[in-house]
């Protein structure tokens, strides 16, 4: 395992005992948690995972075994993010159509009890993959996970969206003209400097949408560690951290996975500079032609100017973590480091630009 992969799964795996902002008010929880969680028995020890960079998650230990509770930060939140109540929303909906999410208890809209919104859900026991490249796993092994996380995708993109109960979870139509203006939004509230290429970007992608032809729900941040797999075989357990989630183009999705092509591992989802090969990982050819077969494509189209707004969403993302980072309220230990990746970020997201015709 290399060294970034260690440190990545070094700080973003485990639990601490929260400290200072992050502690809960755990009786006010216990009381909750036993009106609304069924089955629910304390006592309750609250721990708080390490990764996570937007809401923060912890670990509620209870006398009728483990849970996962959300809850949105403290402290000032630009609007629309940290949505809580849509992660709970199309967790409840994806549950009972078997697609793989963690069972949902119970929601709460009651800032007394721990100071603002939270939900809770089944604690899913498995293995997160922090690495791409999957460290010390056979290149079968491997091939079997990459083809598992690409067809959970796809199931994902047919859930029958009005029989989950979610066919007002979005709107529909204009999914990326609506996206780009609202990371556009986002982006502006929390600039700290102006980046040229952010400007371009900010011109040039309204005014080359693709085309939308299909409506799904999307998951907005689906990528290898954002998944429990069984303890022992390639199989997706849960998929996690359903923030960003609408309804929207299904080949956001798609393409924000297939970035993991363009991108360099270092110690994460990215596969670009590994030898994919001799590792068993599939090229993108064959996730691209696998993905077309479980959803009925003929084809995915020139994939730049996805690859162009995926890194300008993420640029957009990470410029709210470093807004967070200099006001003092990001959650995790780990901002810093992320807040300084905005400008390489906007530079891949513009060389995609020019790949799909930006000049």
């Amino acid at each position: 395992m290399s060294d970034a992969a260690i440190n990545a799964e070094q700080a973003f795996s485990g639990t601490r005992v929260p400290e200072g902002a992050d502690v809960l008010d755990a009786a006010k929880l216990e009381a909750w948690m036993a009106a609304n969680v069924e089955g629910f028995a304390g006592p309750i020890e609250v721990l708080k995972f390490a990764g996570g960079q937007s809401n923060p998650t912890y670990r509620i230990n209870a006398a009728s075994g483990s849970y996962v509770l959300r809850r949105k930060p403290f402290g000032p939140l630009l609007p629309s993010a940290h949505a809580v109540d849509r992660e709970y929303k199309v967790i409840a909906g994806l549950h009972p159509t078997g697609f793989p999410v963690a069972r949902p208890y119970g929601l709460c809209t009651d800032d007394s009890v721990i100071g603002s919104w939270f939900y809770v859900m089944a604690m899913v026991e498995g293995r997160t993959i922090w690495d791409g490249s999957m460290p010390g796993a056979s290149p079968e092994s491997r091939r079997a996970h990459y083809d598992a996380m690409v067809d959970t995708l796809a199931a994902l993109h047919k859930v029958d969206v009005e029989a989950a109960g979610l066919s007002d979870f979005g709107k529909p139509g204009n999914y990326f003209g609506r996206q780009v203006d609202r990371w556009t939004k986002q982006y502006k509230l929390s600039e700290t400097e102006l980046m040229p290429e952010m400007e371009r970007l900010i011109a040039w992608l309204p005014a080359t949408l693709p085309e939308q032809t299909r409506t799904s729900v999307v998951h907005g941040d689906y990528r290898i560690d954002n998944m429990i797999y069984a303890p022992a075989e390639p199989r997706v357990l849960a998929v996690l951290d359903w923030e960003l989630s609408t309804l929207g183009d299904p080949l956001a999705d798609f393409t924000y996975l297939a970035l993991a092509w363009v991108t360099e591992n270092g110690g994460r989802s990215g596969v670009m500079d590994l030898d994919r090969k001799a590792l068993g990982i599939p090229e993108l050819e064959e996730a691209v032609e696998r993905y077309c077969a479980a959803t009925g494509r003929d084809s995915v189209p020139d994939m730049n100017w996805y690859f162009a707004y995926n890194f300008f969403r993420l640029a957009g993302i990470m410029q709210g973590i470093k807004k967070r980072v200099i006001d003092g309220t990001a959650s995790s230990a780990h901002a810093k480091a992320m807040s300084e990746r905005v400008a390489p970020l906007a530079e891949r997201a513009w060389g995609f630009a020019v790949k799909a015709g930006a000049e």
